[in-house]
């Protein structure tokens, strides 16, 4: 058998893939141990009695449930936990989650900036001087009838000390609580135009046999990453298929059967294609357009006149007899799952890329089936508090609108726009007065993070909750470092991996090595030192009685077993669909009927189903929308892409050192970031490999080498995410580039979102 270039880049690239958990990276890790024992900070824990301390992983979305090994009061070892026992896996970040935590880059102490904001000068505080600080301030521009000069930027808006910040600013009378972007952003804009719910959605996996990804690193931290990692390896041992819709060959797509090499930004036309065809040759489910679907009439329309694959071919770089292939193969699947967000979803697309992608799976009936899409609730409908009361001030306050325009007449489908966030206090820095950062890095993770930074310097007053000197705490004036998620009690609802809702439960493995606070008691002390009505908001003694008193009854279960899942809540009712004829061609799978012959589900069963609208006016103007474009910038001939990997952190933890030192040196050389860039391409401009070279960008400009593949498309190039830190330590700090600084943020046209997913670019000689 004769071997092609591609198939062996797929095979080499792929097996380096198959071994993320095998017991290879686990032995590198341990030599790295072994050889960081000169480290000074390393602990060495005495000889005593071994213990296990069951708890969650957060330092990533995925929330994987964990096990601590403990000698005496000492954590010595992170482990990977089943919800029935041991039997789980950990990724990289979380195997390394003990030098975080026993690290000398923790903040020990609450501080105060003393000079020039940057410039790393620190005066330490108690907590009662760090609090006093905040409620001072915050008092005066309440006083001044401002009160929506108050903002806060949170990693997520789940979980009741998310819940507690946003209460905070409720009560005092400001709308604007921002969270950081994600693909949660795109997905639940998505449900909400199609069902008119908050709801979000999470792939069965493990029961899938048929896997459309749009570019998600499916091998490389996406959802609950070793969850992910598995259900996609056992899929493939069942002799299940993965199309894997990206630019570049990535671990998943050199894992995949089949790799489409579209180009950037024309996913949701690609996948409207796919619904052409799928709809043009009869293979949706009747019976599920016939009780789930309204509108479906109207879409087969829009999708026929508009979206034919031989219309959408030059667009996406993929010929319509590969989409046509593809798109049949898809619908012809027993259980088929297509997936949005790119990389590891930490960015949110555009809402026509996510709406595409929800629709092909209502096109094939498997949404809320056995390895389908399964739509829950709001993961916060088990926090029920009382309403805040408000006064005349909050009430004004609150009325004064979010500065991002999120959720209002111009942007209604969305609920927070960060990037819009920041241009409105680049063009009114009087608009925000104070800031409160808890546990994000917005002045890293965010595109056109100089810009970030710069607009945070125009804040008189912000308050970081880091327990790192990240790049969002060194621009603060006051850092009130929070406990570890090993030292504190915290629910965390679990929405990217795993078929149930559930609630993990994080609980304290040892007790807070130094002067740190649970952020949720930070939350608490400030709101209870502000006048009423803020104070009478807050109720509870401590953070861990409200936690408490939120789970109710659960509190026992999820204390002894560590997590929750609830029960599904029954869907309002909505009108019934028109019938649609035609004939569905999904074959049964034994033992599993398909969906369009199976028998009615007792109405118990599918009373937690929601019915999609297809086409109305809101959804036929962001479906006829055109796409949020990459700017053609003159002097920019190369597209700049980023990419995730398992083994860079691009969340608000950045690499601890073990993580640091299992970077590929095609990633990471010595100090340089390394660009990957088509021999091809690299031969037109005159670089080799390894050779030095000049990136720019319209938004900034970095020094980086030569990485030469022939894995990504010719006039690509592509920088991994998570790399470039100014902050944190020497391990870390200066280590390649931040594609960050050199992308700036693409509007969504249909939604406001920030769509970013490149930039243009040029190569030069260094």
């Amino acid at each position: 058998m004769k071997l092609s270039r591609r198939c062996f880049l797929s095979f080499v690239i792929g097996g380096a893939a198959g071994t993320a958990l095998s017991p290879l990276p686990w032995k590198l890790t341990d030599d790295i141990a072994i050889w960081s024992q000169n480290w000074p900070w390393t602990p060495v824990p005495p000889d005593g009695a071994y213990s296990y301390t069951p708890s969650t992983c957060t330092l990533c979305p995925g929330h994987c449930a964990i096990q601590v090994r403990k000698v005496d009061n000492r954590a010595v070892k992170i482990e990977g936990r089943g919800e029935k026992g041991p039997a789980g896996g950990i990724c990289p970040l979380g195997l390394s989650g003990l030098q975080l935590l026993y690290g000398p880059t923790r903040i020990q102490a609450p501080l105060q900036r003393v000079g020039d904001r940057g410039a790393g000068h620190w005066r330490t505080l108690t907590w009662a001087q760090a609090i006093d600080a905040v409620v001072t301030k915050l008092a005066e521009i309440r006083a001044k009838g401002t009160p929506q000069a108050l903002a806060a930027i949170a990693p997520t808006d789940q979980g009741t000390v998310a819940q507690l910040l946003q209460r905070l600013l409720t009560a005092y009378g400001s709308p604007n609580f921002l969270r950081m972007p994600s693909a949660d952003d795109s997905a639940e804009a998505a449900l909400r135009l199609t069902t008119g719910t908050d709801a979000y959605t999470v792939a069965d996996l493990d029961k899938t046999d048929f896997i459309l990804s749009f570019g998600c690193a499916l091998m490389d931290g996406y959802g609950a990453p070793v969850q992910t990692i598995r259900a996609v390896t056992r899929m493939r041992e069942r002799k299940g298929t993965l199309v894997q819709i990206e630019p570049r060959l990535s671990n998943t797509a050199a894992k995949a059967d089949t790799w489409l090499a579209a180009q950037p930004g024309s996913e949701a036309d690609l996948a409207l294609a796919m619904a052409h065809v799928i709809i043009g040759q009869g293979r949706f489910d009747a019976r599920f357009a016939m009780d789930r679907i309204d509108g479906f009439d109207g879409f087969a329309r829009m999708v026929r006149d508009k979206y034919a694959p031989r219309n959408v071919a030059q667009t996406t770089g993929i010929d319509a007899e590969t989409i046509t292939r593809t798109a049949l193969a898809f619908a012809d699947a027993r259980r088929p799952v297509a997936l949005h967000g790119r990389g590891k979803g930490e960015m949110p697309g555009s809402l026509k890329e996510a709406l595409a992608v929800q629709i092909l799976n209502a096109l094939v009936g498997n949404i809320d089936q056995p390895g389908g899409m399964q739509i829950h609730p709001a993961a916060n409908g088990y926090i029920q508090w009382p309403a805040v009361a408000s006064d005349a001030v909050a009430s004004a306050g609150m009325g004064a609108g979010r500065l991002d325009e999120a959720g209002g007449s111009r942007f209604p489908h969305v609920r927070h726009l960060m990037h819009r966030f920041i241009e409105r206090i680049d063009q009114d820095p009087d608009a925000v007065q104070a800031l409160l950062v808890a546990e994000a890095n917005p002045c890293h993770n965010l595109p056109d993070s100089d810009k970030v930074k710069a607009a945070l310097g125009k804040i008189p007053f912000v308050v970081s909750f880091s327990s790192f000197m990240d790049e969002t705490a060194m621009q603060s004036d006051l850092i009130l470092p929070s406990h570890l998620y090993l030292e504190r009690y915290e629910d965390v609802p679990v929405t990217r991996g795993g078929a149930k809702p559930t609630i993990r439960l994080c609980r304290p493995v040892v007790a807070p090595l130094y002067k740190t606070q649970h952020p949720g008691d930070t939350i608490l002390r400030i709101a209870k030192a502000l006048p009423a009505p803020v104070a009478a908001a807050f109720p509870w003694r401590d953070y861990e009685t409200c936690l408490r008193d939120t789970l109710a009854h659960r509190w026992s279960a999820m204390d002894s077993k560590g997590f929750w899942i609830e029960k599904p809540v029954a869907a309002a009712p909505v009108a019934a669909a028109a019938a649609v004829e035609t004939t569905n061609h999904n074959g049964p799978e034994e033992g599993v009927p398909a969906a369009a012959d199976a028998p009615a589900a007792p109405a118990a069963a599918t009373a937690q189903a929601r019915r999609l609208a297809l086409l109305n006016d809101d959804l036929s103007a962001v479906l006829m929308a055109d796409n949020a474009t990459l700017s053609d910038e003159a002097g920019h001939p190369l597209t700049l892409v980023p990419f995730d990997s398992i083994r860079t952190a691009s969340g608000y933890a950045g690499d601890p050192p073990f993580m640091v030192k299992i970077v590929e040196d095609t990633v990471l050389k010595e100090q340089d970031g390394c660009v990957e860039i088509n021999p091809t391409t690299a031969a037109q401009a005159g670089l080799r490999e390894g050779q030095g070279a000049l990136l720019s960008t319209p938004v900034g400009q970095a020094r980086v080498r030569i990485h030469l593949s022939e894995g990504i498309m010719p006039g690509l190039l592509a920088l991994p995410r998570g790399m470039g830190h100014t902050a944190y330590d020497a391990y870390l700090s200066g280590k390649g580039v931040n594609i960050n600084q050199l992308i700036g943020s693409v509007q969504d046209p249909a939604s406001g979102l920030d769509a970013v997913w490149g930039i243009r670019a040029k190569l030069t000689k260094a």
